[in-house]
């Protein structure tokens, strides 16, 4: 086993991997961003460096850094948790050529060959196993009709490196296609550095079921059941849960023997998520469930660890951060596939900064001024925050998990029930009476939601009802005032992370502008984590031309400038695209006019706030 693991990544899931490593032993060196400077995961290390600003790319993503730290650390092992580059294959690569540091994951070629949708496809068509009718990449909107001749629509135009909704666009009608095109392939080069596309059947509200899979050097390949995540907004997952109420025996072993082949003919070891596409019939009885003649197609591979390995953890008892480990440490499964059981129902509930009354806007910052997470029996959380943290909006809306097991689904959803009554959130908004709501709603309840429900069914009213009923207050934050008797200072030298407990009586506050390295209730607040008083991009701070100022509605990156300086623009006209929370969102003049200063650039970060276009 590894002496000390590097895990390059944030938040809770660099937390829970750093609890896996603790149970086994393994010494546990965390990277942050400035923006993250005091955030959770730095806290549980046993030693943090700083690999760079706020912005992701500067830091998170920057393949030397996040190296170079491993090596100052004498770390033995990387592990990349998900998102940032842990579906990287040129980044694992880069590991695997390091002397003395191995990659905690599939290889880079395994991760290439199965991290592009076209040779993911190939692959698992060569083992039998069911995909959807599609094409090799496509550059013209002409391929797109004449798919359309063969298949009918809609049509999904998918970015070849894309995932969970991201460089996909759905094509209805003829005339959709070239501005739906281009929009795949911007997002394509936007989120994965490849603008490439290629061309599937869409199809329409479907069952989304996925497959835990764990593998090891040996040959060995063992499938741990299946989890449903058909519960999605805008291709987003938000409750996931296993086993799959949808599916019966026969059918569900179908699917995890078709994942199991599929990528023991990948030549591929270490953890990974085989996702499926199953046909929902939409007046299905909620008595029924879907049998072995049911169509199931291939859908993608994620070659990495999932946000919701939790619920196949939970009812399998099986510690797939641990397994991940232990097969890039060499050792041998030591399980065979019969040994896999499932016990019980569970469900996780990802716990995201964000109203879903104002169309789950993602909160733009704030203080935990209450963090009280439910406990008791069949109840987990995987988090990496405490009472009086501040919010750190610069890259993801999800702040915890909530997992919770029963012994069968009704029990489970009872005690859901439960515990998201006691989890008590103050300071910011979160998705807590959402969720709240689904527990209560009959299409979940029974199990007969498909992919679509959120976004096609659901009344928003009745979202709008629930925050009101189970919202908490957004609170102002601390005033300051009270008297300070311990302080925790964080101190860098050489870029690595030290604290320092300091003992005052009689202190006054900590001013608003410095910063201190608590976390726990009851210490003084600290400043919003963030870019401070400047900008990584340098737009959006230039000193503002007279006229009607247009400026960032949330943090986020700038995919698309539609104006110059000097062209008319009318009301309600998109003069750009900002991307945030893994979303594209139009930006509109808000009355017509001419544009006298763009004041930024495509690629470039923004905040909220910031300077964007100037219309006279």
């Amino acid at each position: 086993m590894f002496d000390t693991v590097l895990v390059a990544n944030r938040g809770e899931i660099a937390v829970r991997v750093m609890r896996a490593c603790e149970e086994l032993g393994v010494d546990t060196v965390a990277v942050y961003s400035e923006a993250d400077k005091h955030s959770g995961h730095v806290r549980y290390a046993d030693e943090a460096y700083n690999v760079g600003p706020a912005r992701a790319a500067d830091s998170y993503l920057d393949h030397e850094a996040i190296i170079e730290a491993a090596q100052k650390a004498d770390a033995d092992a990387i592990h990349p948790g998900y998102g940032f580059l842990a579906e990287n294959a040129e980044f694992a690569r880069k590991v695997e050529a390091t002397e003395g540091v191995t990659w905690v994951g599939p290889s880079g070629d395994a991760m290439e060959r199965l991290g592009e949708k076209t040779k993911a496809r190939n692959v698992m068509s060569d083992a039998d196993v069911p995909i959807v009718p599609g094409t090799d990449p496509i550059e013209e909107p002409e391929a797109v009709r004449e798919f359309a001749e063969e298949h009918g629509y809609p049509i999904a135009i998918k970015a070849e490196g894309g995932g969970g909704g991201r460089g996909m666009k759905i094509v209805y009608e003829e005339g959709e296609i070239e501005e739906q095109l281009e929009s795949a392939k911007r997002e394509g080069e936007a989120y994965f550095d490849n603008d490439s596309v290629f061309l599937e059947r869409y199809i329409e509200n479907p069952r989304h079921i996925e497959v835990q899979i764990i593998a090891d050097h040996h040959g060995n390949v063992r499938h741990l059941g299946e989890r449903d995540c058909s519960l999605q907004r805008r291709h987003q997952k938000v409750i996931e849960e296993g086993p799959s109420p949808a599916l019966d025996d026969e059918l569900r072993e179908q699917i995890g023997e078709a994942a199991r082949r599929g990528v023991d003919a990948a030549d591929y070891y270490n953890a990974g998520t085989v996702e499926f596409l199953v046909e929902e019939d939409p007046d299905r009885d909620p008595d029924e469930v879907l049998g072995a003649e049911t169509d199931f197609y291939f859908l993608e591979v994620n070659t990495r660890i999932q946000v919701e390995h939790t619920v196949t953890e939970e009812i399998t008892g099986i510690d797939i951060v641990k397994y991940q480990l232990r097969v890039a440490a060499g050792d041998e499964l030591d399980f065979a596939q019969d040994d896999v059981e499932t016990d019980g129902h569970a469900m996780e509930f990802r716990i995201n900064a964000e109203n879903a009354a104002n169309d789950f806007a993602p909160a733009t910052g704030g203080t935990l001024e209450t963090y009280d997470p439910p406990g008791g029996i069949g109840v987990r959380m995987d988090d990496a925050l405490r009472q009086g943290d501040d919010l750190v909006t610069d890259y993801d809306s999800m702040i915890a998990k909530l997992i919770v097991h029963g012994a069968t689904r009704e029990e489970c959803i009872d005690r859901s029930k439960r515990a998201l009554a006691e989890y008590d959130i103050e300071g910011i908004p979160t998705i807590i009476p959402f969720h709240r709501l689904m527990l209560t709603d009959d299409p979940f309840v029974n199990g007969t939601h498909h992919t679509k429900y959120l976004d096609e069914e659901l009344d928003p009213q009745r979202i709008d009802e629930a925050q009101e009923k189970w919202g908490s207050a957004e609170g102002e934050g601390d005033d300051g005032d009270e008297e300070v008797v311990e302080r925790e200072f964080t101190v860098e030298v050489n870029g690595k992370r030290f604290q320092v407990n300091l003992e005052e009586r009689g202190a006054p506050p900590i001013p608003t502008n410095v910063g201190d390295g608590g976390g726990g209730g009851g210490q003084p607040q600290r400043p919003a984590g963030g870019r401070g008083g400047g900008n990584d991009s340098g737009g959006g701070q230039a000193a503002a031309a007279e006229g009607q100022q247009v400026t960032a509605e949330m943090q986020g990156t700038i995919l698309e400038v539609n104006v110059e300086e000097g062209d008319e623009v009318a009301d309600g006209d998109v003069i750009c695209v900002l991307e945030a929370m893994k979303m594209e969102n139009d930006v509109v003049a808000p009355a017509g006019g001419t544009v006298s200063q763009v004041a930024i650039a495509e690629g470039e970060s923004v905040d909220m706030g910031d300077l964007l276009i100037v219309i006279d």
